[in-house]
C-alpha cells in the first residue's frame, strides 16, 4: 500500500489523470518541474525582495509536489 498524497500533489495528479493518455506519476513530475524552471527559472532573481521570495516559495512548492509524485507509487 502507498503512502497517501499530500492534498496539493493529490489535486494535480488527479487533473492530470484526467486526461486518458497520461497517467503516471514520474511524467506529471517531469512536467512540474520543467514548469517551476520556466515560471521561476532557478538563477533568475538577483536581489533579496519580496518578489524574489514569493518566486522561490512557488518554485519550492512545485519541486516539492514533483518529487512527492515521484516517490508516489502509481
Amino acid at each position: 500500500m502507498s503512502t497517501p498524497l499530500s492534498p496539493t500533489a493529490q489535486a494535480v495528479l488527479d487533473a492530470f489523470r484526467a486526461v486518458p493518455s497520461l497517467r503516471d506519476c514520474p511524467s506529471i513530475a517531469a512536467a512540474l518541474r520543467a514548469a517551476a524552471d520556466q515560471v521561476v527559472p532557478k538563477n533568475a532573481l538577483y536581489a533579496r525582495s519580496c518578489c524574489e521570495f514569493t518566486g522561490e516559495s512557488a518554485r519550492a512548492a512545485l519541486l516539492a509536489i514533483a518529487a512527492e509524485l515521484e516517490q508516489a507509487d502509481d
